[in-house]
């Protein structure tokens, strides 16, 4: 049976630290296998237009729930990677790995809001070169208790301390994104690909295909492969004809985990947040609900 996962909301006008507990332990103790947590850190107009109100940081959040959880993993959906300095993913990485008994994992991205990049400061051209340098640095101070000579944006590293190195060498990785670079990206130092919401009949026809070229390209081995799907449960079938992953009845949405699974999918992380837009409140109890029918339709 695939495991799933929840990608809780970690903005809105109601959302508080208590509400994010509510959800980590609603998510442990109902047996769900992690929960991941959205990146902004400028959140602009573009962005709060599907993100509203007030935006909790992942990394900071993640360190808080690693205490008030014992067998959850935490994940973030994705990390932001131009947006921070690259030492300081690897550190605080490191000992979120660490504090959290190896329950934590870096799912990264390479971004998108060109507002946000340049409330930043960023140029949002060179993201995904920024991401990809970002990354070496990332996984080499992981691995090395001390960085010289190395370069990355406009970073000079050189007799640089990074311990403490997290057990292993490293912090798992999810890398997300559907494009191209993304998924080379994913082949190089993913341990599992992290597409959103990404269309069905490109994920498994071109998605997982391109990502299978890429690893042999490379000579490494086919990361894992652990996507996101947006939660939309109907009480009556919807036609099949574009319809994503994750909206329809039950059965539907039950079919399509199976299909997910059957591709590979070691994780399902299930994404309840209502769409860009929509204006009725958010209902958690119905969410969890929603969340809990789904768990049992796959038991």
């Amino acid at each position: 049976m695939t495991d799933l996962a929840i990608n809780i909301p970690n903005f809105g006008h109601d959302t508080t630290s208590g509400t994010l507990l509510a959800w980590a332990r609603f998510a442990e103790s109902n047996g769900f296998h992690a929960v991941t947590i959205s990146d902004h850190v400028a959140p602009t107009p573009d962005v709060t237009r599907a993100y509203p109100g007030s935006f909790y940081d992942p990394l900071t959040l993640i360190a808080w729930l690693a205490g008030q959880t014992r067998t959850l993993r935490l994940a973030t959906s994705v990390l932001i990677v131009p947006y921070r300095h690259p030492l300081l993913v690897a550190r605080i990485s490191a000992m979120l790995h660490e504090a959290g008994g190896g329950r934590f994992v870096l799912g990264v991205g390479a971004g998108w809001s060109r507002a946000e990049f340049a409330a930043l400061g960023i140029d949002v051209a060179q993201r995904g070169r920024l991401t990809d340098e970002y990354l070496d640095v990332i996984v080499a101070a992981w691995r090395q208790p001390r960085l010289t000579g190395l370069r990355a944006g406009s970073f000079e590293i050189d007799d640089v301390s990074t311990e403490p190195l997290p057990a292993g060498g490293s912090v798992p990785m999810w890398v997300g994104g559907s494009s191209p670079a993304a998924l080379r990206r994913a082949a190089r130092y993913g341990a599992a690909w992290h597409p959103l919401n990404a269309a069905r009949g490109w994920l498994l026809e071109r998605g997982l295909p391109q990502l299978q070229g890429e690893s042999e390209r490379l000579g490494v081995p086919v990361p894992g492969f652990v996507p996101r799907i947006s939660l939309r449960l109907s009480p009556h079938p919807v036609p099949d004809a574009d319809r994503p992953y994750g909206t329809g009845d039950v059965a539907q949405i039950a079919a399509d985990i199976g299909t997910l699974g059957d591709a590979g999918a070691e994780l399902v992380v299930l994404d309840p947040n209502l769409p860009a837009g929509h204006p009725a409140p958010r209902d958690t109890g119905r969410e969890m609900d929603e969340l809990l029918t789904v768990q049992a339709a796959i038991s």
